[in-house]
């Protein structure tokens, strides 16, 4: 599980100071820290419990986040690494079907929700593989967003 910090970083003619983060790669070459988003001027970075941010510059207030509703729409919405994983999401499930499997599945569920249609049942056999593999994809998602704190 990982925290989320918050910073503002500085800048003046010459220099910007960001925050210094600890060796990119862990003792199993997974990444420590990622750098979330910025948000108004905010910059939010996902720390792994367990990792030790190294000496900060003295112009940076590096301070623990308290993750609202509100903020963590916001930073998923805007981090590139939560846009990856939900890229990574639709992939897989198009690796195993495609957007016509789905819409499929979609307007036989609508049918049968709306007492128009009665699957067969290899129809219902075949949304319930499917449910389940979207499951496990979503479930998959969820997990790497929880690694980031999010």
């Amino acid at each position: 599980m990982s925290h989320i910090i918050a910073y503002q970083k500085h800048s003046d003619l010459y220099t910007t100071v960001t925050l210094r983060l600890p060796d990119p790669l862990g003792d199993e070459g997974e990444i420590y820290c990622t750098e979330l988003a910025t948000l108004d001027g905010v910059t939010y970075v996902s720390v792994p419990d367990g990792a030790t941010l190294p000496e900060q510059p003295p112009e940076l207030d590096p301070q623990p986040v308290v993750l609202t509703p509100e903020l963590k729409t916001a930073l998923r919405a805007a981090s590139p690494r939560c846009q990856l994983i939900a890229e990574r999401m639709v992939q897989k499930i198009r690796a195993r079907y495609s957007i016509d499997d789905e819409m499929f599945f979609a307007r036989i569920g609508v049918g049968a929700a709306a007492g128009m249609y009665q699957p067969t049942p290899g129809e219902l056999a075949e949304m319930q593989a499917f449910g389940e593999f979207v499951e496990a994809v979503r479930q998959w998602g969820r997990a790497e967003r929880a690694r980031l704190g999010l």
